[in-house]
């Protein structure tokens, strides 16, 4: 068996799936794996002064959140602003725990925990108003005088820039006005900002009445480490979040569960703390099955619903591989063609496509052109992947005198940007295929970025990739030939679909994890690549000595070099048979 095939028992995450508890779970279990913010939070209750910045990512719910940071905490006293005159003073605002007298009386009651501000924010909402009635003028209090905690939406504050100055002058003087006839109201609550991380390192830059204030950042955690924490702690996790959303779990429902989240992380052994992703995703479940709870089959089907919702174009582009308008041999074997794996990714799906690569040489000054680059449909981190191939062939064959060839190397069939260096390992093969003459195995599609040095390393979308090419091969008609090369780095990221698995086991599609380009183009040409001895000379029977030898014919030292000289001469008339 070669010893570069990945088993299928390791091509998906395998765990250890716990029993679910029967009695609801309260909302601090969606605090799992936020260390972070629970010592940044615990801080900022401890410190007057010093304000809490909450960094979270688009799939947190972060009224869940807020719920949750305030189950941590003690439940919170009342307090009361009451009015005092001081002598021969104005009056003066101040706050007291102690229930008010019925002659003093209570201007406003802080008996709210917390609320969130979003949106569009008012003047009002923060600070309160006084209101006309016909006894005279009131104070209807904002979140400020009725909260102990106010949550405000970092966005929505950043676009009112009078607002953001008006909170930051409230932190620095302590206090707010509701008028300029009134006393200032002391500032007795707790301000959470909470938003992008990208804010927070802007604003931080630029603000320093904010670097001042907020000094504690708190950033929510988007996954969970399996080698920290217990599947058992993920499941309840798991439940909180269908609790919010009114579903029930049934103990069938934790295997795709957990498999669409480790999908979510494209890791093994980390799993995603989206918590939107999966109450939708409950939420669809519960609505399929028609019940109050949710199995593994209503879960499966609502994924296979998703995928088909978003996936058009998925279908579109698989249309022109079967009508052959897009040209891709899955079988046989050609000189200088590859099948490469690309991503296409749209904004609420992605999906894999094999791409076509073919290399062209002939006699030149060394350069390795990349038609992407020069048609201005490649991207930067492409080009870096094409002087990184260049670098590796000079490397190789380069080291004592200039190459004399040129290379053209393509994405054929390829009318968008293309950028990532994921290719280069593909276009490699592709390259020693054409200068050595020796056909590649088309049944085989392969993704990797190399380094200077021809090790292989980790790309992004892999189960996405191999996926799209096992798609391609099914709907032809699986051989028992087909299959991908790729990174052994990325191994840790497979999570394929299951026919995928099913086929792999049963020796219908392989999958080849490798570690250095030489396993790559043996496989992919069926010859050893061959090591050079100390005088940097390859084997004759060996992929390199094939092109060592074809290399020495472009320099002038081999017949092919004596053939272009005599067709030259031949045109200008100085030489005849």
């Amino acid at each position: 068996m070669n010893s570069l095939l990945i088993p299928s028992s390791s091509l998906a995450p395998e765990f250890n799936l716990p029993t679910l508890p029967q009695s609801a779970t309260g909302l601090k279990a969606l605090l799992l794996g936020q260390e972070r913010v629970l010592d940044a939070f615990k801080l900022h209750n401890a410190i007057a002064g010093q304000q809490l910045y909450l960094a979270d990512f688009p799939g947190i719910d972060r009224q869940l959140i807020m719920q949750a940071l305030m189950e941590t905490i003690e439940p919170l006293s009342s307090a009361y602003l009451v009015a005092a005159r001081p002598v021969e003073k104005a009056i003066q605002f101040q706050w007291q725990y102690e229930a008010p007298l019925d002659n003093q009386g209570a201007i406003a009651e802080k008996n709210v925990s917390y609320r969130y501000l979003s949106g569009n924010i008012r003047r009002a909402d923060l600070l309160g108003r006084m209101v006309q009635s016909a006894n005279g003028s009131k104070y209807q209090p904002g979140a400020l005088a009725q909260c102990h905690y106010v949550f405000i939406c970092a966005e929505s504050l950043w676009k009112r820039e009078g607002l953001w100055d008006l909170v930051m002058q409230i932190l620095t003087q302590k206090s707010y006005q509701i008028s300029s006839h009134l006393s200032p109201i002391p500032l007795n609550c707790k301000i959470i900002l909470i938003g992008a991380g990208l804010i927070y390192s802007q604003v931080r830059s630029e603000d320093w009445q904010f670097q001042r204030h907020f000094s504690l950042l708190a950033e929510l955690a988007s996954e969970l480490d399996l080698t920290r924490f217990k599947e058992v702690q993920y499941a309840n996790w798991l439940q909180a979040v269908a609790q919010s959303v009114e579903v029930g779990l049934e103990q069938s429902s934790l295997a795709p569960l957990f498999r669409y989240s480790s999908r979510l992380t494209e890791h093994q052994r980390r799993l995603s703390l989206s918590m939107l992703d999966f109450a939708q995703l409950m939420a669809q479940a519960k609505v399929y099955r028609g019940k109050a709870t949710i199995n593994a089959a209503s879960v499966e089907h609502a994924l296979e619903q998703a995928n088909y919702r978003h996936n058009s174009s998925e279908e579109f582009s698989g249309q022109s591989f079967d009508d052959n308008f897009i040209n891709l041999p899955t079988e046989g074997a050609m000189v200088g063609q590859i099948n490469g794996l690309t991503v296409i990714d749209a904004i609420d799906h992605s999906y894999g496509e094999p791409a076509r690569i073919t290399a062209t040489v002939h006699y030149g000054d060394g350069e390795v052109a990349d038609i992407e680059r020069k048609s201005e449909l490649g991207g930067n981190i492409h080009a870096k992947g094409m002087m990184i191939l260049s670098a590796c062939l000079y490397r190789i064959f380069g080291r004592d005198a200039p190459l004399h060839l040129n290379a053209n190397i393509v994405f054929e069939q390829s009318y968008q940007e293309i950028d990532g260096d994921s290719a280069s390992l593909a276009e490699y093969c592709c390259l020693m295929s054409a200068i050595a003459e020796q056909p590649i195995i088309q049944s085989l599609a392969i993704t990797g970025a190399l380094d200077q040095f021809g090790n292989v390393q980790a790309i992004g979308g892999i189960n996405e990739k191999i996926e799209g090419f096992f798609n391609l091969c099914e709907r032809r008609g699986l051989t028992g030939e087909q299959g991908v090369i790729m990174p052994k780095s990325n191994v840790l990221q497979l999570n394929l679909a299951s026919k995928v698995i099913t086929a792999v086991g049963k020796g219908q599609f392989h999958i080849f994890a490798i570690e250095h380009m030489d396993e790559a183009v043996e496989l992919l040409m069926q010859m050893p690549a061959g090591v050079a001895n100390e005088d940097n000379d390859f084997p004759e029977d060996s992929l390199y000595g094939l092109v060592q030898e074809r290399l020495d014919k472009l320099a002038g030292n081999g017949e092919e070099e004596i053939s272009l000289m005599t067709r030259l001469l031949a045109k200008l008339g100085l030489f005849r048979h």
